[in-house]
């Protein structure tokens, strides 16, 4: 589903609407999300909407430099919110000095990951994706 988003909250709501169907059933690891898309097309943007409905009261920044945080949570069998940028990865590899195969196998865990390609290898291969485009300054285009 395409949507275009004309202003933050637009994306909250695009944010809310995708929270609302996330699965209650238990599962054996981590739900992962990709947010695919160039830079300044909203993956931040989405993320900092899916912490406000978390009630995550700090403030959420791209962890471009520090390439991952961690906020806890208490949303349906979730614990963790873990932000990840890997934009400044050179491989997939580098996840593993975050403890990833831990991280990930843990189900407990939803992991929004802003620029997924560059680690599609240790992603699993049903990982959620999320697309985005920038349109215009206040245009965005998201496609769940």
């Amino acid at each position: 589903m395409k949507t275009i988003s004309k202003s933050l909250s637009d994306t909250q709501k695009i944010a809310e609407d995708f929270i609302k169907k996330i699965s209650n059933e238990a599962q054996d690891s981590a739900l992962v999300i990709g947010l695919y898309g160039d830079l300044g097309s909203g993956k931040t943007t989405f993320t900092q909407a899916i912490a406000k409905l978390f009630n995550i009261n700090e403030d959420v920044t791209s962890p471009t430099f520090v390439i991952e945080k961690i906020y806890p949570i208490n949303y349906k069998n979730f614990e963790k919110l873990i932000h990840i940028d890997a934009y400044r990865l050179d491989s997939a590899k580098e996840l593993f000095t975050l403890d990833w195969e831990r991280t990930l196998s843990d189900s407990k865990n939803i992991i929004f990951i802003e620029w997924p390609e560059r680690v599609l290898e240790v992603l699993p291969k049903n990982h959620t994706k999320i697309f985005f485009k920038f349109l215009s300054e206040n245009e965005r285009e998201i496609e769940i």
